[in-house]
């Protein structure tokens, strides 16, 4: 079902020899290099270029020998640590350089966190002498189990040129076609993500979507991997493997998914991953089971304020996976129609802990449509590669640069006093206790709890939020940890990705009220330092309890100075928002309003209007001085005219 493959994206291979003194090692360099053996040699031969033409994946291999002196191991450190791939050598005729495999070379290869493949070559094979033969299986099992890293365990014989030439090839072919991402040796089973990559592939093939391959796709699936057509006889022939050894592989209408992953687990079980790679490659995937960068055109971002979201096409498409998901039409997707959704992807994105409980949910925890369009705004907004790659893994067929795109630097939007976003990043500031994870809590439309724990790491909400006349704006709630404020605002980049900041304190509480006010003093120094100024709003939370008078005054008396609006007065335990998550929005549709004027902001403004003054005056002082000597010149034209 196919030919020899050469997609491996590598422009060469750095192979590092290294071993106990006396294995072979740079004889075995040598006598792939000249197709011979010397008696004598150099003890360290010069790094060795072989040519692409030597195997059939053109790619040519550095060879690199290395010293087992002392004096030398800082440079055989170095060496080992830039390696593509270790050949590590004993000597067939020595039992004891064997035994340092598993007592020195290995410990030594993870002290160094070397973690690269390992090809075990016992060296001298015909210097072995036949009565004290031990069998190599024998030998290698336990090396074998022990050391996961081994890809390949071959003797040979530099004298003879015995297996010198696939010593090299096992060493290059574990670089560019390496098992371990593709099959499990324990379960004797191909990964789950190699099957999820498989998965994706049947799926764009299957055009018709009847859940099999027919003939003519099993035909253009592979032209387009190998080049060469299949016969009708080629096609029976596999169909009845298959169905000898997976029944379910195939039916009335071709080869089904369990039988395309029988197929490529026959070529892996004969020694053959390259076959499983031309494909995979072909349809984009990296060594690590994910698409290659190139086929992820994210549109690049050229300032740290701007930010990336979802065109109305992607979003189009999204809504049309939604509705093919809900089969039973609860405009809701329960856990299992969402691993459903990822299963073509190497995992599911929304497992990570970024996006887990951030979106909106109904009562039994199925996400809505509301909460699965928010996660994808979300993930879009703190991951473009990670929502475009995923966007393509589910079935986006578009062109994958009108996905997404990006908005217009923060710092326009505050000069032209609009904004074209769709998606606002708010930072929720506060001291613990200060109800920061109740405001988020509501976004999701979740009651309020009396069980409190505090946040310890950044927590996301994100809702769709609709306004007056129907618009509607994705609205990103990020949450920051009390103990982690220092972190962040020694960050001087950390504001360039915010719309508005907001500082939650609990209104009946001194505390929590100064921890607030000195909060928003230092985001707002903070914005004036970086430029990265934003609009600030403070939060007045508890307001079911009694307030604490001093709080009231002051909260006043700060805003009016600080010319920003009124604290907003919440009670999400008596379920009274206050219309907040409509204001955040409307602070971040306004750029250029509610930004505190702090002491540096003034003396700038002030320096600002000084320099526009004097540059005033100068043009001023200029055009008189023209005017005068304009007159001068008239004047004298006259006199001289008059004479």
């Amino acid at each position: 079902m196919a030919n020899q493959s050469s997609f491996s994206g590598r422009s060469g291979v750095r192979v590092v020899v290294t071993g106990d003194r006396a294995t072979g090692k740079s004889s075995l360099i040598a006598a792939i290099a000249t197709e011979s053996f010397a008696e004598s040699i150099t003890p360290v031969i010069p790094p060795t270029l072989l040519p692409p033409d030597l195997f059939p994946d053109k790619v040519p291999l550095t060879v690199i020998d290395t010293s087992s002196s002392l004096d030398k191991q800082s440079k055989r450190n170095e060496e080992l640590k830039r390696a593509n791939v270790v050949v590590l050598t004993y000597a067939c005729n020595d039992t004891a350089s064997f035994s340092r495999l598993s007592s020195y070379w290995f410990p030594e290869l993870h002290k160094l966190e070397v973690k690269v493949p390992v090809i075990v070559v016992g060296c001298k094979l015909d210097l072995r002498d036949e009565s004290q033969q031990v069998s190599l299986e024998r030998l290698m099992t336990q090396l074998l189990q022990q050391f996961k890293e081994i890809v390949t365990c071959i003797e040979c014989s530099a004298a003879t040129q015995y297996q010198v030439p696939e010593v090299f090839y096992f060493a290059q072919k574990a670089v560019l076609h390496p098992v371990d991402p593709l099959y499990n040796i324990e379960s004797q089973a191909l990964t789950d993500r190699c099957v999820r990559a498989l998965r994706r592939i049947f799926v764009l093939c299957d055009r018709d979507m009847d859940e099999a391959l027919n003939e003519a796709e099993l035909n253009d699936f592979q032209v387009r991997c190998f080049n060469v057509p299949l016969q009708s006889s080629e096609i029976a022939g596999i169909k009845s493997v298959v169905q000898q050894k997976v029944p379910e592989g195939v039916n009335s209408l071709g080869l089904t998914f369990p039988g395309f992953v029988c197929v490529h687990n026959m070529f892996l079980k004969k020694g053959r991953p390259e076959t499983l790679w031309a494909v995979l490659r072909n349809f984009g995937y990296d060594n690590n089971l994910k698409l290659k960068d190139d086929f992820l055109p994210v549109p690049a971002k050229r300032a740290l304020d701007q930010s990336v979201e979802l065109t109305g096409e992607a979003v189009e498409f999204l809504n049309g996976i939604f509705r093919l998901l809900d089969s039973d039409k609860d405009r809701a997707l329960r856990p299992a129609e969402i691993d459903k959704l990822f299963c073509t992807a190497p995992e599911s994105p929304w497992n990570d802990a970024l996006y887990k409980d951030s979106a909106e949910m109904n009562d039994m925890g199925y996400i809505s449509l509301n909460g699965f369009q928010s996660q994808w705004a979300l993930m879009t907004l703190l991951d473009p590669p990670c929502s475009l790659a995923n966007l393509i893994y589910i079935g986006y067929s578009g062109n994958p640069e009108a996905a997404l795109r990006v908005t217009r630097r923060r710092a326009v939007d505050r000069k032209k006093q609009s904004t074209e976003r769709n998606v606002f990043q708010c930072y929720v500031f506060g001291s613990k206790s200060s109800g920061k994870s109740a405001l988020l809590d509501s976004l999701l439309g979740r009651p309020f709890s009396n069980n409190y724990t505090p946040s310890t790491v950044e927590r996301f909400a994100v809702n769709a939020i609709e306004l007056i006349g129907g618009a509607r704006k994705t609205l990103v709630l990020r949450e920051i940890p009390e103990s982690n404020v220092s972190n962040v605002l020694s960050n001087k980049d950390y504001l360039a990705a915010c719309d508005v900041a907001v500082f939650v304190y609990d209104s009946s509480d001194e505390l929590s009220w100064r921890k607030s006010r000195d909060l928003l003093e230092k985001v707002a120094r903070q914005g004036d330092l970086t430029g990265y100024r934003v609009p600030c709003l403070l939060i007045a939370a508890k307001d079911d309890l009694t307030p604490y008078p001093r709080a009231v005054q002051d909260s006043v008396k700060v805003t009016q100075e600080l010319g920003i609006e009124a604290s907003i007065h919440v009670s999400m335990k008596l379920g009274d928002s206050s219309n907040v998550y409509n204001k955040i929005v409307h602070a971040a549709e306004h750029p250029h309003l509610s930004i505190p004027e702090t002491e540096i902001g003034k003396k700038r403004k002030q320096y600002h209007r000084l320099l526009q003054h004097s540059l005033v005056f100068a043009s001023v002082g200029t055009a008189m001085a023209f005017v005068g000597l304009a007159a001068c010149r008239a004047y004298a034209v006259k006199k001289n005219s008059s004479g």
